[in-house]
């Protein structure tokens, strides 16, 4: 073997101690999942050995370990100087004529003599583990052709080892200096400059979430993506329904991708320039429906091979068309947490909001705002300052240990700042465009990233809690416990919470905060008649041909979202619910909605769904409730209509779905109704010949029993889910369900509210019971407490 160079083919993931973990992991996948359909580009590596006789032959390794004697350890204020004098010694050293042939030699046999273009990478063997990424820690170079290149560029390698941010980061983790080495990769060149490149995650980046591959992706070199420069493009592709050869992509968000960075000759050497995107290839994804696949289904060949959740980066050859995996390592934020505990952080106040972005993490925290433009104002900075800047690179890793945290203009979840901020454990907001300039250097700021994906910039230091829950201390009871939940951003957050799936899932959020059209004005674009609300409206379906396809692939991404977060629990969704001025608040609404008196007691629900004034719109639900379900594969959604009046109007809202495909029974098709109507109750025996079950709505079962309308204030005090009448009204509803043979559950918070309430239901033989999120651990305790006294009893 020869004892400078091991060829991919020759490397296996035992040999980190010769090649470093990065060249390891290349190799052993070249070699073990090639047959499987991965690409990995060809390469070989230069070994450890290599570089320990280099230093031996150049003298260096006592200068160098006395060099890093004189660092100070404690505020790191010479780091600079130290880095600097460790590089100008690596690369003041020469290669041993013996050394620079071995790498000529297997760069000859790798292009066959065409002096092709190669990458090259840095490798240490202390890199790429479990519990340290070393991730941007030494430098990569590209687009390297011919020999002397190479050399140089192998030698720049070497020296990265003693980056600032290399050797703060052995610090941080324990490391030392003296035993680490560093291999340099050589891999043929994939021309993604001239197609795209990105990174992917087989868990979910912010919530662990281990069902989950995220891929995101931007066009030209991935460098882009991994500094955080620009917004990405983001998939999220779920494994279950992919392995079931099911279109698994539950989501697609389209980044502004402002940049592409291409290679540059300047005076006969290669570099790298950043170009404005064309227009029309911002507003395109960079990967097609079938691309996503084959990364997302390679994504999962790797971390079956390596069992354990995988940080990956992929090209594309712009000139080939052909996808690459050209790194993977173990992903080293989520595998160390304990996934039972659980810090639940509430803001309890809100102010004006300064920056919106990306979130990063669930925390809170407030602090002073110190605005940097680089690494060198690091002098501005005191410990739990809140960083503010356009974008962070390896090179600020010594300061963001010090941030309280972090925000930036730009960058995606998986850029840089990102990335570190998960490493470090705190919040982070990327991707803000415009941190810098709405916040003041200096100001006291609040940062939320506890509101789902979005996080926000508050003014001032604005009070909240921080509670911590043990999940592995809660007892699940008999009764079925559900979530109420609305918002697919924390989908994957709550599904870790203890639970029995979701009760119901309210389809009006989706709608009011993505899509933000009303359906009809789609089905009926061309017929509106105010040019602005036209010209918003185009903004918006921007990349779509079809309008009324925009409406069903923006609903069945946030449905796919919760189904797939609950995967196989049930989700049931509720229909749309809104009222007629609620409708009307959507863009293009005030057309199609008629004005009424008592919204609440009108055209809403059921009655909408076979009316000629809405029927198309919801034509376009049962389109994206459809492709949730026979597309994507997500067969434990279910449908619930609300409002339904008559058992008439039950039979015609079923017979319509029908019509749009979307058969009860069909693929597993279950069909509930809510019991929230008088009506409901007294004819329940009736409704369930017609549904597959039940879900009483408490609220709307107590205003219309009392006679109250729920939204006035007046009669606020009255209002009482506990008043006798309405409780007779629920048991009774549960007697008629239980009788039926029908599942039958609430959505509402006094079970958490009340112990009595809890104990009224379960004693009534209620099947589930659904809480919002923060009710949900005192009523699973309620019910818990309930059910053993009744088992007392009836010992």
């Amino acid at each position: 073997m020869n004892t400078f160079i091991k060829k991919f083919e020759e490397i296996t993931i035992n040999d980190i101690p010769w090649v470093g973990g990065k060249n390891a992991s290349l190799g052993e996948m070249y070699n073990q999942l090639s047959s499987k359909g991965v690409r990995i580009p060809n390469g070989f590596a230069t070994t450890a050995n290599a570089f320990w006789l280099f230093l031996k032959e150049n003298c260096l390794k006592e200068p160098l370990e006395n060099l890093l004697m004189g660092l100070d350890r404690k505020d790191f204020s010479n780091l600079e100087e130290i880095g600097a004098i460790a590089r100008r010694l690596i690369l003041g050293g020469t290669f041993s004529d013996a050394f620079s042939e071995a790498i000529i030699n297997s760069y000859q046999d790798l292009s066959a003599g065409q002096d092709i273009a190669v990458a090259v990478r840095s490798s240490a063997t202390a890199e790429d583990l479990p519990q340290a990424s070393f991730a941007g820690q030494h430098d990569t170079f590209l687009n390297i052709k011919g020999d002397k290149a190479l050399l140089s560029a192998v030698k720049k390698c070497f020296a990265s080892l003693y980056t600032n941010r290399a050797i703060k980061y052995r610090e941080d983790k324990g490391f030392l200096h003296h035993e680490i080495a560093l291999s340099v990769g050589v891999q043929k060149m994939v021309r993604s400059d001239k197609g795209c490149s990105g990174v992917g995650f087989t868990i979910e980046p912010e919530s662990g979430f281990k069902n989950i591959i995220h891929i995101s992706g931007v066009w030209g070199l991935g460098e882009n993506i991994v500094q955080g420069t620009i917004n990405p493009d983001e998939f999220y592709v779920f494994k279950p329904t992919l392995i079931q050869e099911k279109n698994a992509i539950v989501q697609k968000k389209l980044g502004d991708k402002e940049k592409t960075m291409i290679y540059s000759e300047i005076d006969g050497q290669s570099s790298t320039v950043n170009i404005d995107t064309e227009a029309s290839k911002q507003k395109q994804f960079v990967l097609s429906d079938e691309e996503i696949t084959v990364l997302a289904k390679w994504a999962l060949e790797i971390e079956k091979h390596y069992q354990k959740p995988m940080d990956i980066e992929w090209a594309k050859d712009g000139i080939t068309e052909d996808l690459f995996i050209t790194q993977a390592r173990p992903e080293t934020v989520h595998h160390i947490k304990d996934k039972n505990v659980h810090i639940e952080y509430t803001l309890k106040e809100r102010s004006k909001v300064l920056a919106v972005g990306n979130a990063i993490g669930s925390k809170i925290t407030k602090g002073t705002a110190k605005i940097l433009e680089s690494p060198k104002d690091s002098y501005k900075l005191q410990e739990g300052d809140i960083i503010i800047t356009d974008v962070t690179s390896p090179d600020w890793d010594p300061l963001l240990k010090k941030a309280g945290a972090i925000i930036t203009n730009r960058g995606g979840r998986t850029s840089h700042a990102a990335i570190v901020a998960r490493e470090l454990g705190v919040p982070a907001i990327v991707g803000t465009n415009s941190a810098t300039r709405g916040i003041k250097d200096g100001q006291t700021i609040t940062v939320s990233c506890a509101e789902g994906k979005t996080g926000y910039v508050y003014d001032g230091a604005l009070a909240f809690t921080e509670k911590e829950i043990d999940f592995s201390r809660v007892q699940m009871p008999r009764t079925e416990v559900k979530l109420i939940l609305s918002d697919p951003e924390k989908a994957f957050y709550f599904s870790s919470y203890p639970n029995d799936g979701i009760g119901l899932l309210r389809m009006e959020f989706i709608i009011t905060h993505t899509i933000k059209i009303h359906p009809m004005a789609l089905v009926k674009f061309e017929e509106i008649e105010n040019p602005e609300v036209k010209k918003e409206i185009e903004a918006l379906t921007m990349g779509y041909t079809n309008k009324e396809d925009y409406f069903i692939d923006k609903l069945a991404e946030g449905i796919a979202t919760m189904a797939a977060a609950f995967y196989p629990k049930e989700v049931i969704v509720r229909m749309s619910d809104f009222k007629t001025n609620e409708y009307a608040n959507l863009i293009g609404g005030a057309q199609f909605e008629p004005k009424e008196e008592n919204p609440m007691l009108g055209f809403r629900g059921a009655a909408r769904y076979y009316s000629d004034a809405y029927k198309d719109g919801f034509r376009l639900e049962c389109a994206a409730i459809k492709k949730v379900r026979d597309i994507m594969g997500l067969t434990n959604v279910k449908v619930m209509i609300p409002f339904c009046r008559t058992v008439e109007e039950g039979g015609k809202v079923i017979d319509i779905m029908a019509q749009n495909s979307l058969r009860q029974g069909e693929n597993g098709l279950e069909v509930y109704v809510m019991s929230e109507i008088p009506s409901n109750v007294l004819m329940a025996e009736e409704f369930a010949k017609i549904f597959d079950g039940f879900s009483i709505g408490s609220n709307d079962l107590t205003q219309l029993t009392l006679g109250i309308d729920r939204d006035s204030e007046i009669m606020s005090s009255v209002f009482d889910e506990n008043d006798p009448a309405t409780k007779k009204m629920i048991a009774l509803a549960i007697e008629k369900a239980n009788y039926a043979d029908k599942k039958i559950g609430l959505c509402g918070q006094a079970p958490s509210d009340f112990e009595d309430y809890a104990a009224f239901l379960v004693k009534a033989g209620i099947d589930s019971i659904s809480f919002n999120p923060d009710a949900l651990l005192k009523g699973i305790e309620n019910i818990n407490k309930v059910e053993a006294y009744m088992a007392a009893i009836a010992n």
